[in-house]
């Protein structure tokens, strides 16, 4: 969702060192569904038609660019002392245009939409500024807003500058503000570290505005949950916990039954079909699209995955770059592996492993089997304890199968090797070499049974 407005800057302060965390890795970068906390920020921002996305590092700043090297769109600032969020601001305004509105959000604040953001740039304009306020039963730590007879905005008193009869106030700051970027530029240079912190505090451009006769336009998100951050583990866990409702909730919106909302984890992007069943204990992570119909039992990993229309996935089993066609059957316990592909019918068992294979229509591998770097027909049946061995210590050989073979139990197929149509392998077989269609392949040591052979008994 873009803003209306034609010039779009956005700030995000992502310079401190969240020292409450107690960790090495800068605060901005802990991750909330798999993903560093100024990643969610960074992505929603860029959905708003932001004309520059300027970040602003301090503490770690070689970790954060690091992190987000692929990423083009941001210009990085580094504010070298933390001496506030008024002075980290000024660190970016050689990169802010007079005509522009400014959108200033923060890096540990991951879970406000892109629709709020656009809201507080739309109230923008020469004689209005907008503020992201929120009312809190418990306000304690937040900026108040301060209103005036007209119930007009005039001021925001930090925590630790208030007095009693200010800090009843319940309509707190959350920092999150859109400002012209010429007002901007005219009142930063007028901010004073006169206050109890020692800081340049960006707050402090509030009450100029209303100096100025600039209206300050108070915008609400949909929820106080919207406006979290974290500045310690303990609410690390609550931002997680919130995100991952969220997520939950939409999937039921769209048509997914899931039934403990709280123990399904989305970490990524899921898309649903009609008629979706999702147990417990589920993770999806990266992209995930899910057919209709589909039953996906307890405890499953889903990553980066395409399953088709009335597929079940049963309990425990784990999907990483794998494409499932129509009416699949998987589980318990399976291990798909990147490069699987089965097509429409296909069965994949009970702890059996795939990886870079392609399972043909209404093939079966049911049992305690490792299929790797190999293509089965259709209507194929593989064995308990089949192998594919296609790894000769250097590289990596195929095994062909083609339509209605049958591979017995404990059968080894040494790749590179092709099994025809229609042939069979015996059980216990160690195949090295082709198998002709409709041929039958009988490769085992021949069994001998010896009589009065003496037994082991126990040494004394």
């Amino acid at each position: 969702m873009e803003a209306n407005t034609v010039n779009l800057d956005i700030v995000i302060l992502a310079a401190g060192q969240g020292t409450r965390m107690k960790s090495a890795l800068p605060k901005i970068l802990h991750p909330v569904a798999g993903k560093p906390m100024v990643g969610h920020v960074i992505d929603t921002c860029k959905q708003i038609g932001a004309r520059k996305l300027n970040v602003v590092v301090g503490h770690g700043a070689d970790k954060v660019r690091a992190q987000f090297s692929e990423e083009t769109s941001i210009n990085w600032v580094e504010q070298l002392q933390q001496l506030g969020t008024g002075h980290a601001v000024q660190m970016t305004m050689d990169h802010l245009s007079d005509d522009s509105v400014v959108l200033i959000c923060y890096g540990d604040g991951p879970l406000i939409k892109a629709e709020t953001f656009s809201a507080l740039a739309n109230d923008v304009s020469e004689q209005s500024m907008a503020l992201l306020t929120v009312i809190m039963d418990d306000p304690t730590g937040y900026g108040r807003i301060m209103r005036n007879d007209s119930n007009s905005i005039v001021a925001i008193v930090e925590q630790k500058d208030g007095n009693s009869e200010q800090l009843a106030v319940k309509e707190i700051n959350t920092g999150v503000m859109a400002v012209r970027g010429k007002q901007l530029k005219r009142w930063l240079p007028q901010l004073s570290d006169n206050n109890a912190q020692g800081e340049y505090y960006l707050t402090d451009i509030i009450a100029m505005a209303a100096a100025d006769g600039i209206e300050v336009i108070a915008s609400h998100p949909d929820s106080v949950d919207e406006v979290m951050g974290a500045n310690n583990r303990v609410q690390l866990a609550e931002l997680e916990r919130c995100y991952q409702r969220l997520q939950a909730e939409q999937l039921m919106i769209n048509g997914a039954t899931l039934f403990d909302p709280a123990r399904v984890d989305v970490r990524g992007t899921v898309t649903t079909g009609t008629d979706v069943t999702i147990d417990v204990n589920c993770v999806f992570v990266g992209t995930v699209s899910i057919g209709n119909n589909v039953v996906i039992e307890p405890n499953c990993f889903i990553t980066d995955s395409t399953i088709g229309d009335n597929t079940v996935i049963k309990a425990n089993s784990v999907l990483e770059q794998a494409v499932v066609g129509e009416h699949c059957d998987i589980g318990p316990f399976a291990r798909l592996r990147p490069g699987t592909i089965l097509a429409n019918k296909a069965k994949i068992g009970n702890f059996v492993e795939t990886k870079k294979a392609r399972i043909g229509e209404g093939s079966k591998v049911n049992h305690l089997s490792y299929i790797g770097d190999a293509e089965i027909g259709k209507s194929a049946n593989i064995g308990a304890g089949t192998i594919t061995c296609n790894y000769d210590g250097v590289n990596k050989s195929k095994t062909e199968i083609g339509d209605n073979a049958f591979i017995g139990s404990n059968s080894s197929l040494v790749a590179p090797v092709k099994i025809g149509a229609m042939a069979t392998v015996g059980a216990g077989a160690t195949v090295t070499s082709n198998v002709g269609e409709q041929e039958l392949a009988v490769a085992r040591a021949k069994q001998r049974n010896i009589s009065n052979w003496q037994r082991p008994v126990k040494k004394p």
